[in-house]
């Protein structure tokens, strides 16, 4: 799918028939393999990857980046979410789907070395979705200018980043507003962007706070983390 247009992106995320391997609870594959829909009614656990970029920024400030939903999906629209987010689809490996890093944030997969920082587990039950997920974390470190990026403009309403210092502050209670810069998709200008604790994707075991101390600490060269 490398290459492909906007058009036949839009709908891949959205097939319902995309095909899934289903998991057991531990991760282990089942031998069963199901379409996207089915799964997302059903709870099969699947696996999810995510892919957090980290750099320092033309200052020197270390920075996570964060992709902004658009604003039509039906999950959390608008929310502040990882870099970049799919899910692995049957049989897939690890660096076939680095493709999501072409189509969401129009970055070359090639040559690209990702940190990893564990495996979370992801559950979100809104009926009729029931999203049982075993998401494979990991940190990309790349510094380049933010006008580098091209966000997929179906997918996301934009890309940003935020200094990691403010982050840390923001998530734990000691701000509550910090700033930032973004780039829309079509635009090659970054624009200043202002966020609130509400504007990230909330769950209990904290994981943005997570993914920012670990960021951090890769980025000062510390060489065990993990989530």
């Amino acid at each position: 799918n490398k290459g492909s247009g906007v058009t036949d992106k839009g709908t891949m995320a959205q097939d319902p028939d995309e095909p899934f391997d289903v998991l057991d609870a531990t991760g282990a594959p089942t031998g069963r393999v199901k379409g996207r829909a089915a799964v997302h009614l059903d709870g099969d656990w699947h696996r999810a990857l995510h892919i957090w970029v980290a750099g320092h920024d033309e200052s020197g400030e270390p920075f996570l980046m964060f992709q902004r939903r658009s604003a039509a999906k039906d999950t959390w629209p608008g929310r502040f979410d990882t870099t970049v987010g799919g899910h692995f689809r049957a049989g897939e490996t690890l660096a076939e789907a680095m493709r999501e890093v072409e189509e969401e944030i129009g970055l070359s997969a090639t040559g690209l070395t990702l940190r990893r920082l564990g495996t979370r587990i992801s559950v979100t039950e809104s009926p009729p979705l029931c999203d049982h997920e075993l998401q494979e974390v990991f940190l990309l470190l790349d510094s380049r200018p933010l006008s580098d990026y091209r966000p997929h403009p179906v997918e996301l309403s934009a890309l940003a980043r935020f200094p990691l210092r403010q982050l840390l502050a923001l998530f734990t209670g000691e701000v509550s507003r910090i700033d930032g810069e973004a780039v829309l998709p079509g635009s090659l200008a970054p624009e200043a962007v202002t966020a609130v604790a509400d504007d990230f994707i909330p769950g209990v075991d904290r994981y943005g706070l997570r993914i920012a101390i670990a960021a951090q600490n890769v980025l000062r060269g510390d060489r065990y983390v993990a989530l």
